[in-house]
């Protein structure tokens, strides 16, 4: 078996590496901001699904949400990992439970008990559940998922949170609605690393054998809010709502994801009242004038970290990569993007700051050009090019990418900035081989630090800066192992000091996510506002 982290998704929102500028959550690929969906599209492409909008025929309520990128027609629970499938799979499907900052909020699950040992967690699945094609829902569900996440072919997005160099988590069915999980070894992250997996139906996919492709993600079967009705590529997916949904039908009877992948024509269609909801930039909603649109903002804190890698394959001079550190001013380079610091936080490691594992004890590379210029002359290399990759459809990318190419130049840099589709930069920085120095990305992941690892050690598959640190490996093995918290809390602070120490990792800004949404739509709050998939139960929603 290759090494467990070699298919490590991660923890998200998903995750995401996430391209997204505001748009990887606990267990999610950091993916999830939407790298696998096409981006710079045409205004024309969001204008193509008006009719989708409207309110359906004999008085029905819909709630129309403008995406920016394309879930696809496969989505699935194995494989799906970025932003927009993300959304779609939590309108179609339940997970067991939601693991966020406010706690566990349970679903299937009605509770769960942990072991003495802190190996075996036992959880307790309602009674009450039926899938939208009228099966009922039982622990076999639940075991045939976490056992197709745990096939390594299958390439699930969470097959590194459950098979591990010590061994696989044992998944027992002890009855008809009970389910025992037993770690290998004590993890401290095991309850999170639970959560936010979707189940899936045994009796629709056990004959399945390509999760990723096939025709059955085309009529999914779930016990979620809504089920998927419609979905037209690059313009829609439709939703009607489940009446038979386990926590109560929903209010409103249909929700759309319209896509609209051009920000201009988005911010119209949410001004004109075309759609109810939409994820702005605070630069776009300080041109809006929310009351005369009857707008509302909601801004939120995903725990998100956007930042810029530099590929250690290419610029192996660490000498050069602190010179290209030292002459940036990240403080600059977020006042351009987010405009004030209401919307963003600096992060100084690979940690989101509200994380109670941050610290600022590390090497920050705060602005200093003599000591740029002073390690680019040690380093030896004459008159420096570098390539810098992002998402060309991203304005916060866009104004991040020239401040950084003009702070280089100040140094002594010459700097070509290469704005591309965020899906095509996704798969070339899978290459270690690419055309690229450095890169734009952000990631959501999880509440602990260990869903942090698929970023950072050796060979995992989010590891895009392409280094080799056994040290920092270790490290992350300790941390994952270690039960109690002030050591944890040692050893995370020993792990964002090596990788700082690196140089490949620059946190740029923690940004929040602006919601701006119709007046007419209320149950915000009940619906709750979390990372990568927005609300966390959109049967929750109401309209006028």
């Amino acid at each position: 078996m290759k090494k467990n982290f070699m298919k490590r998704a991660g923890f998200l929102l998903a995750a995401f590496m996430v391209l997204g500028g505001l748009t990887a959550c606990g267990g999610k690929d950091p993916s999830a901001e939407g790298t696998t969906a096409v981006s710079g599209s045409t205004a024309g492409a969001g204008e193509t699904t008006a009719e989708a909008a409207k309110p359906s025929e004999g008085g029905e309520s819909t709630f129309t949400y403008a995406i920016a990128g394309d879930p696809g027609a496969n989505v699935n629970v194995i494989t799906t990992s970025d932003r927009f499938g993300l959304m779609t799979l939590k309108m179609i499907y339940s997970p067991l439970y939601m693991y966020n900052a406010d706690g566990i909020n349970y679903f299937l699950a009605k509770s769960i008990d942990t072991s003495e040992d802190n190996l075996t967690y036992t959880m307790h699945l309602r009674d009450d559940v039926k899938w939208s094609d009228g099966e009922k829902f039982t622990a076999d569900d639940v075991v045939f998922t976490f056992e197709a996440m745990e096939k390594e072919e299958n390439a699930g997005w969470a097959y590194s949170q459950l098979v591990y160099k010590e061994g696989a988590v044992k998944i027992e069915k002890v009855d008809d609605y009970t389910v025992k999980l037993t770690m290998p070894f004590v993890n401290s992250a095991a309850v999170e690393m639970f959560s936010q997996i979707f189940i899936m139906p045994k009796h629709v996919y056990e004959s399945v054998t390509n999760f990723e492709n096939n025709d059955v993600n085309t009529k999914p079967v779930g016990t979620g809010p809504y089920v998927m009705s419609e979905y037209s590529a690059g313009s829609y997916v439709k939703f009607t709502k489940n009446e038979n949904y386990f926590l109560g039908a929903p209010s409103i009877d249909n929700i759309v994801y319209r896509i609209i992948e051009n920000e201009n024509t988005a911010m119209t269609a949410i001004q004109s009242g075309e759609v109810d909801a939409w994820i702005g930039t605070p630069a776009q909603v300080a041109q809006m004038d929310l009351d005369s649109a009857n707008l509302t903002v909601y801004p939120y804190q995903e725990g998100r970290v956007g930042y810029m890698m530099i590929n250690a394959a290419r610029v192996q001079n660490e000498d050069l990569r602190k010179a290209i550190l030292y002459a940036l001013d990240k403080k600059a380079i977020a006042d351009a993007a987010l405009l004030s610091s209401d919307y963003y936080d600096l992060p100084w490691s690979f940690m989101p700051p509200n994380s109670k594992f941050f610290t600022e004890d590390v090497e920050k590379y705060e602005q200093n050009l003599d000591k740029s210029k002073e390690y680019l002359a040690a380093s030896g290399v004459q008159k420096p090019e570098l390539n810098l990759a992002y998402s060309g459809s991203d304005s916060l990318q866009s104004t991040s990418a020239l401040l950084v190419q003009e702070q280089l130049e100040k140094a002594g840099f010459k700097v070509t900035l290469s704005g591309i589709d965020s899906k095509a930069l996704s798969q070339q920085m899978k290459d270690k081989n690419n055309t690229y120095d450095m890169y734009f990305g952000g990631y959501i992941m999880g509440i602990d630090p260990d869903t942090f690892s698929s970023l950072f050690e050796t060979g995992a598959a989010y590891n895009y800066m392409y280094y080799d640190e056994p040290e920092i490996n270790e490290l992350f093995a300790q941390g994952r192992k270690e039960t109690d918290e002030t050591k944890r809390k040692e050893i995370y602070t020993s792990i964002q000091k090596k990788i700082q120490d690196t140089a490949c990792f620059y946190p740029l800004y923690s940004n929040k996510r602006l919601l701006v949404v119709s007046k007419n739509v209320s149950g915000i709050e009940d619906a709750k506002l979390v990372p990568v998939y927005t609300f966390e139960d959109t049967s929750k929603l109401q309209k006028k």
